[in-house]
């Protein structure tokens, strides 16, 4: 095996590659996890074996990749000898000769379980609308629904990949930055992974945003002395009081990440120095015993709050009602010295280590020595819940996947005072489906805090839930819109597909008939032909196919025998349009052309891996701006290749683009400008004193000074405050960058930013 190795890597490479296991092996061997060290090394030696002389496009031995992985999960995230070895082994099957068996042989079942999991995927259930990342995700959430551990290595993973995004080309880097925004970020925080989840969002914000990203960092780095002092200033008094009650406890600052910190400015529309929340303090105790854990939290909070004066609604207990992700704390927030609001959290020191590396941190609490466990049964059947009713269109999966997993959460009670942790925005509807599927489809109303409110009523955290029920009662389509949960809207679809049943069976005689008179079977109809049958009637699946079929919204046309013979011979061409006619409500028909399939591919004559130039010559322009942004020259940008070819330019922050990103990644292109002339609707929010003349003065100098076109300008004054909306025309980005800095010099204006 060593031999194979030596041929590729140099003696430098390989004292780099035993030095990185060395420091894997000895960071396991430090930790309190059963001792396999044997296990360990084998897997170490097969991978390497494995990936011998491959190596990663940053020219570095690709060995290093998943000894850094595995280096992750040990030590950052605390997991044992099951996932290091599968860590080490994630990308074998993927990239070697040898097989998902090969793997069960040498390592055992679980080990080959998880590697399977972790292995990207060809094809998909999704049919030909589906992306490649969404079907991978689908894949690992199927495995995670057996060990929670697959997801926990992907975590570790795709930060690795993060770290050395440098390497890879920029559209990959559009791609990659943007997928992990959209579902691994998030996905961390509800595994409680909480340093993964803040550094994957801020080397994502890197590639997306490099100039608004170093900005900050600099900004940060200037203004870390004054903090400091502030922070001393603020953190001194508390220290000295928790240190004469005998507490023993590490007390530091937590600056923002530059992402969340971006996100402030973004959703205030404010300048980084209007960002007075930078920082909080945390407070870490020791405490050898969990039942004390409680009362000494409220000790340092009551010592915190004779120092400083509490903001009344900003306090929050996670202590008696950890978070979904077992998250723990109480947080209160108080005037510092310098006139502005400080967060303080406190928490324990198993608490920290629980905040920190998340579930992982829980079995090691629970179980000591023993192997780790899967800890999150409750949401495992969320997840499943979702599986088994997958949204067709891949975009919509991954909205359903972020809507149910990494919504915000709150608590409301039965009237036993039993918990139930819910997504925000849940109805009443949801919660019965939460608790009993026959619940659900009988729900009428509910009872909140002793008062009756229909089914579709949005609950708070805190409140006290009755569901009332009706034996007469049936479930109805239009409940769809009061969920927001997978498990209801799983449910509720079975419920109503019962109900529908006699129709779909009346929909698969008809197709059946059909096929029989024409001595044709279904095995006949290839994938494709099937697929396509699917696209072109707004279905996702043959049950929609029947159910239309059933009530007659879609008829089987008079020529269609002939047309479905065509079809099957010739379906690589897609001439099988005009075996179904829609029936319109005017018994008028429409067929589907087969020129509508020649642009399917267009997008592939397009080559994402080079920087796509933005330009109008006298054909017009290459490009279609997108609506939901309007972006215009000078922005950042990316282009997604669209069917038909066009490319369709979105703002990089847009989150249409960021679900794009995540699920079409090969049709993302880098994009540059290269426009000039022209005109573009924007529009500017202004904030600030009003005063006699402003408004004069404000219309003066766009018009007149700056040669803007005003299209429309919305003013309202209350009391001595005003906002206006402007909507005006520009050239490209310079220019309304130019007009909001030169609003800003108007006397009595506090604000002026552009609003996408």
């Amino acid at each position: 095996m060593t031999s194979d190795n030596e041929k590729y890597f140099t003696e430098e490479e390989e004292t780099r590659i035993d030095k990185a296991f060395k420091e894997l092996l000895e960071g396991y061997l430090g930790s309190k996890h059963r001792k396999k060290a044997e296990l360990i090394e084998k897997a170490f030696r097969f991978a390497k074996h494995a990936h011998h002389g491959i190596r990663r496009r940053s020219g570095e031995p690709y060995i290093l990749h998943p000894i850094e992985v595995a280096r992750i999960v040990s030590q950052e995230i605390g997991l044992g000898s099951t996932s290091i070895c599968a860590a080490l082994l994630h990308d074998v099957v993927e990239d070697t000769e040898y097989t998902v068996e090969d793997i069960e042989q040498h390592f055992g079942k679980k080990i080959a379980q998880l590697v399977d999991g972790l292995t990207k995927i060809s094809g998909g259930i999704f049919g030909d609308k589906a992306s490649e990342q969404a079907e991978n995700f689908r894949k690992l959430l199927l495995t995670m629904s057996e060990d929670i551990r697959v997801i926990i290595i992907k975590m570790a993973d795709r930060l690795h990949n993060m770290r050395t995004l440098g390497s890879m080309a920029p559209n990959k880097q559009f791609k990659i930055a943007g997928e992990t925004l959209y579902i691994y970020a998030p996905l961390a925080h509800r595994l409680g992974l909480f340093a993964i989840k803040t550094e994957l969002e801020d080397l994502s914000f890197k590639y997306e945003h490099p100039v608004t990203y170093e900005e900050i960092e600099r900004k940060i780095a200037q203004t870390a002395q004054k903090r400091n002092d502030v922070y001393t200033n603020f953190a001194e008094p508390i220290a000295k009081k928790l240190e004469e009650a005998g507490i023993k406890f590490d007390a530091k600052a937590r600056l923002k990440s530059v992402y969340s910190i971006w996100k402030k400015m973004e959703n205030k529309k404010i300048p980084f120095e209007e960002v007075y929340d930078l920082y909080a303090m945390r407070i870490i105790f020791d405490c050898d015993d969990i039942s004390k854990e409680k009362a000494i939290c409220w000790n340092i909070y009551s010592i915190i709050t004779d120092l400083y004066r509490v903001h009344p609604e900003r306090t929050r207990d996670w202590i008696v009602t950890p978070k979904a992700n077992g998250y723990q704390a109480l947080h209160l927030t108080v005037m510092g010295p310098d006139g502005n609001w400080i967060e303080v959290q406190i928490r324990s020191k198993r608490m920290d280590e629980i905040a920190e590396k998340g579930f992982a941190a829980h079995w090691k609490y629970k179980i000591g020595d023993t192997d780790e466990e899967n800890e999150l049964s409750d949401w495992l059947r969320t997840i499943q819940d979702i599986l088994e009713n997958p949204e067709p269109n891949a975009i919509d999966f991954l909205d359903t996947l972020k809507l149910n997993l990494f919504a915000s959460e709150i608590v409301v009670f039965t009237p036993k005072g039993e918990l139930i942790t819910m997504p925000k925005g849940s109805s009443v509807l949801d919660v019965a489906f939460e608790l009993h599927t026959e619940l659900g489809c009988k729900c009428i109303a509910g009872k909140v805090n002793h008062k009756l409110v229909p089914l579709s009523y949005k609950l708070n955290s805190g409140d006290q839930i009755e569901v009332l029920t009706s034996q007469s009662q049936t479930p109805k389509a239009e409940w769809m819109e009061y969920l927001v949960t997978a498990k209801g809207k799983t449910r509720l679809k079975s419920a109503l597909k019962k109900e529908q049943q006699p129709i779909i069976n009346k929909g698969r005689e008809i197709f059946e008939k059909f096929l029989s008179d024409n001595n044709l079977t279904e095995e006949s109809l290839n994938n494709d032909v099937i697929t396509k049958i699917f696209g072109y009637f707004h279905v996702d699946n043959r049950e929609k196919l029947f159910s239309a079929l059933g009530d007659g919204s879609v008829i089987i046309d008079d020529n269609a025998p002939k047309m479905l013979r065509h079809a099957i011979k010739k379906s690589e061409k897609g001439l099988f349009s005009r075996i179904f006619r829609l029936k319109r409500d005017d018994d008028s028909s429409v067929d589907h052309s087969v020129d509508s399939l020649k642009n399917k591919e267009e997008w592939k004559r397009i080559d994402p891996k080079k920087d796509y130039e933005l330009k109008i010559d006298e054909n017009g322009p290459n490009f279609i701006l997108a609506s939901c942004c309007s972006p215009i020259p000078g922005d950042e940008t990316l282009g997604f290749i669209k069917n038909s070819g066009d490319v369709e330019v979105h703002s990089i922050s847009c989150p249409k683009a960021m679900a794009l990103k995540a699920s079409y990644g090969p049709r993302i292109v880098t994009t540059v400008w290269n426009v000039t002339g022209g005109s573009y609707l924007v529009n500017v929010r202004i904030e600030g004193i009003d005063r006699h003349g402003i408004l004069q003065e404000l219309t003066s100098m766009i018009s007149s000074h700056l040669g803007l076109d005003i299209r429309k300008l919305d003013i309202e004054a209350n009391e001595e405050v005003f906002h206006a909306n402007l909507a005006v025309r520009v050239a490209n980005a310079d220019t309304v960058n130019s007009l909001c800095a030169r609003i800003k010099k108007i006397d009595g204006v506090k604000v002026a930013t552009r609003i996408q």
